[in-house]
């Protein structure tokens, strides 16, 4: 199996916790993700310590508290795929968070570096940009979470669903060189949920020299690991793909730079977001 997808737990750990990824375990500087599922009545908290945290209702309703704020009764969908917004909660460093299961959840929690500069606050589906992008076979839709244009230190969150047949994160794009303002350094992770569940998705993971050109196969529950390079998604016939992107870096902005092979597969203007 390629090192580039980490494989959920089978059971849950005593925490709920079902995938975890770390920057030690990663082998990088700034993105941590996780997966959690709570019963009825079940309890997750956690201090954020020098981290900020994003937490993102996958399924279920919960409540949720910080330090200082309480938000009741949260959580709008059961399912991803019902595609509605989620719920999610930014928790900035130097804060903690509990979260309390009203019914069967699944979370994710994102974290990267923090500097505390932000207030705890709820995103609710409301204030969740969503939009059609790409046309055709690379049509998918996109719910920005967190986006650029939206207060955090680090962290920049996206969900995206790509229908069967179609293609995402396309044209190829890479966002690996501290070269700003054309291009960010930003670590990303992938988080994929598929319908049906015994589906996969298609991700290949390259770079220009070569040193890294890996196509791999992902099943739901899944995450993949994008350390450097271009890594365009495929969606099979007859499966829905959904992917939760985190991103971070040592600088907050989220500027690409497509595969030049591809590149005039790409609208005009060109500089327009690529997940």
């Amino acid at each position: 199996m390629s090192d580039l997808i980490v494989k959920p737990s089978q059971i849950p750990d005593a925490e709920g916790n079902l995938l975890r990824i770390t920057p030690e375990s990663a082998g990088w500087e700034h993105v941590g993700f996780e997966v959690y599922t709570l019963g009825r009545g079940e309890r997750l908290s956690r201090p954020t310590g020098s981290q900020e945290a994003c937490i993102v209702l996958l399924g279920g309703k919960a409540d949720v508290s910080t330090d200082k704020l309480e938000w009741k009764q949260i959580g709008g969908r059961m399912s991803v795929f019902e595609k509605i917004p989620p719920y999610s909660v930014y928790v900035p460093s130097g804060d903690s968070f509990a979260i309390t299961a009203l019914t069967e959840l699944r979370i994710a929690v994102c974290w990267a570096p923090g500097k505390g500069s932000q207030p705890a606050r709820l995103i609710a589906p409301g204030q969740v940009g969503v939009e059609l992008r790409g046309q055709g076979s690379t049509e998918r839709l996109i719910h920005n979470i967190l986006p650029e244009s939206e207060a955090a230190d680090s962290l920049l969150v996206v969900e995206v669903f790509t229908p069967g047949g179609h293609w995402s994160s396309y044209p190829p794009h890479k966002h690996d060189r501290n070269f700003l303002p054309e291009e960010s350094l930003l670590e990303e992770t992938y988080y994929y949920q598929v319908q049906p569940e015994q589906g996969f998705a298609v991700q290949r993971v390259y770079t220009d020299d070569g040193s890294l050109n890996e196509t791999l196969s992902v099943a739901s529950g899944e995450a993949v690991l994008v350390p450097r390079g271009y890594h365009p998604v495929s969606a099979p016939p007859g499966y829905e793909v959904y992917y939760l992107n985190v991103m971070a870096g040592p600088v907050r902005a989220w500027k690409f730079y497509n595969d030049p092979n591809h590149a005039w597969l790409m609208p005009k203007p060109a500089n327009l977001p690529g997940v």
